[in-house]
């Protein structure tokens, strides 16, 4: 799969079948919506393509106003995007780069400069309730007419539902903001888990007896915060036993930069530099902010005594490692 942050050079242009969105989390529905992306550009013979967006609109236009509250919360980072977009069979993916110009094309230059001159469009997908161009000036109803005039197809996909209820990157988002991994998975065909490389860290953690494998987390607001019981893939052969903590880290750092910090049961093995894929099972609390570190890491004793009490629970359901992969 070809990944391009913005639209490709005129020598990599290609026609292409295109899906467009957000994609955050490539939840069920987007996994519809590009089962008929596939299938269309294996029809036609061209290119799988999908654009989406970074930041996300809605997070820009948060910030233009100054109210981050009012940006969406992340489901995924682009790393686990990109991959469940490729495990999709996509070919070709275009991020672009959501900012001031971009948010004040017309619809009509957005589909001369960046759907027909930028990207051959030959087929196009969205969702019925699509809207593009400044002010979300642009409908369905308009790209179908633009179609008829550049030659490219449009169609729509209602929207896929999960017990009657719309499967959307919102529901997703209230799933792991709720702790509800049932229901997370239920939406998203999958565990919910975060990937990245491993870094290093303050090496706190050593000094109380709990060295961790830190992930950084680039976007600042993650669909989820607090401590909780995870596995860890990308160590052994089969996913490893941990605890984790998802936030700012309010005890020891005040910088307000999120970190994901998960302590390996039992794993002395060196992991910098490795990626590794954490698998999250179960919420056990919000994170605090502690008067010292010895309180610290008392409250962290007990999060390592619970998780390890789960993991021993013969009554626990046992889930197959390949569900995860």
């Amino acid at each position: 799969m070809k990944v391009f942050r913005g639209l490709p050079n005129a020598a990599s242009r290609a026609p292409c079948a295109l899906a467009i969105g957000n994609f955050d989390g490539v939840h069920l529905g987007h996994q519809t919506l590009l089962a008929h992306l596939r299938d269309a550009a294996t029809r036609l013979g061209i290119e799988a393509a999908v654009m989406t967006f970074e930041p996300h609109p809605r997070a820009f236009f948060a910030q233009m106003l100054g109210d981050l509250s009012k940006a969406p919360t992340r489901i995924a980072n682009l790393r686990d995007n990109m991959a469940s977009l490729q495990a999709a069979g996509v070919d070709r993916v275009i991020v672009e780069h959501f900012n001031a110009h971009f948010a004040t094309l017309s619809p009509q230059d957005f589909i001369e400069k960046v759907l027909v001159d930028g990207l051959h469009v030959k087929w196009v997908m969205v969702g019925e309730d699509f809207r593009f161009g400044a002010k979300r000036a642009g409908d369905v109803a308009t790209l179908t007419e633009a179609g008829l005039r550049h030659g490219f197809t449009v169609e729509t996909l209602p929207s896929v539902q999960n017990k009657g209820v719309r499967i959307s990157s919102s529901a997703v988002r209230l799933a792991l903001a709720n702790g509800d991994f049932d229901e997370a998975e239920a939406l998203l065909g999958h565990p919910y888990r975060i990937s990245g490389h491993v870094v290093h860290g303050q090496k706190l953690g050593r000094t109380i007896g709990f060295p961790t494998l830190n992930l950084r987390i680039v976007h600042h607001r993650p669909a989820l915060h607090g401590i909780f019981i995870v596995q860890v893939h990308g160590l052994a052969e089969h996913p490893l036993p941990a605890v984790a903590s998802l936030g700012v880290r309010p005890t020891v750092d005040d910088s307000g930069r999120v970190l994901l910090e998960t302590h390996v049961f039992d794993y002395s093995g060196h992991a910098y530099g490795k990626v590794v894929q954490i698998e999250f099972l179960k919420k056990l609390r919000d994170e605090e902010k502690y008067i010292d570190l010895p309180t610290l890491t008392a409250a962290i004793n007990k999060d390592a005594e619970k998780a390890r009490a789960y993991f021993a629970d013969s009554r626990r359901p046992a889930r197959s490692a390949t569900d995860r992969i």
